[in-house]
């Protein structure tokens, strides 16, 4: 007979890409990237019942997965875990901030599961968001160094474009290898392969006369400092004990 626990409750924090370089690339295609992450108060919350099954997304877009392909099954795969799940989503899907992974590093820090080489197993970013705060994050993203913690504030712009991290890196090599102007090398790949994102980078610079940068691999755009408007999000960012469960 299957026990259910009470449900706990877990804050899965957005992760920000404030730099990216690529630094390599596996004989097996993987890319290697020098990047700088860190971790936002916006967030996603879980309700995790142990000992019951099943995934129910509460809000979001219709393009996210509740069957096997998501990776909260995949987290619970990993650490041997059985539980019924409900995701509330706040974090937008598909814009670069790690919304996916995010939920999946919450259920690998309830079950007390470290290992950042099996957490990058399940997706690039999954490490860093296991980890949280403001980090410089290599490899394939499994190696996650801490850095100082920085209390600023950011804004967001999240353009209602997919950006798909496959087929940007694929556009980035098929381009050369370019070096990304405002520190981050998978921009001019994104423009490539959606260069209506230019449009949003140019509004938000525009209004707020900052250099707007690229999250990783898109689709959203940032700008340092509070500037509310419109289709913006205004964030902060949060130490490393924010990512813990709460």
């Amino acid at each position: 007979m299957t026990v259910a626990h009470s449900p706990a409750i877990l804050r899965a924090p957005a992760k920000l890409t404030l730099s990216l370089r690529v630094t390599g690339v596996r004989q097996d295609g993987l890319h290697l990237i020098d990047a700088e992450m860190v971790t936002l108060d916006l967030h996603d919350t879980l309700q995790i019942t142990e000992g019951l099954s099943g995934l129910q997304v509460i809000g979001g877009s219709d393009d996210i997965p509740t069957g096997p392909q998501n990776l909260i099954h995949q987290a619970l795969q990993l650490v041997g875990r059985q539980a019924a799940v409900t995701v509330t989503k706040r974090i937008p899907s598909q814009a670069g901030l790690g919304g996916g992974s995010s939920d999946a590093a919450a259920i690998l820090r309830w079950a007390g599961f470290d290992d950042l080489d099996a957490a990058a197993g399940l997706g690039a970013d999954v490490a860093f968001c296991t980890v949280g705060g403001r980090a410089r994050v290599t490899g394939w993203g499994e190696r996650v160094s801490p850095l100082p913690y920085i209390d600023r504030s950011i804004t967001l712009v999240t353009p209602p474009i997919p950006c798909p991290t496959g087929p940007v890196y694929r556009a980035w090599d098929e381009l050369g290898g370019p070096t990304g102007s405002a520190g981050n090398d998978l921009e001019p790949a994104a423009l490539h392969i959606a260069p209506e994102l230019a449009r949003w980078r140019d509004e938000l610079g525009g209004s707020t006369g900052e250099v707007p940068r690229l999250a990783g691999s898109g689709s959203t755009w940032f700008v340092d400092g509070a500037h509310p408007g419109p289709g913006r999000i205004v964030c902060r960012t949060v130490p490393a004990a924010y990512g813990a469960d709460t």
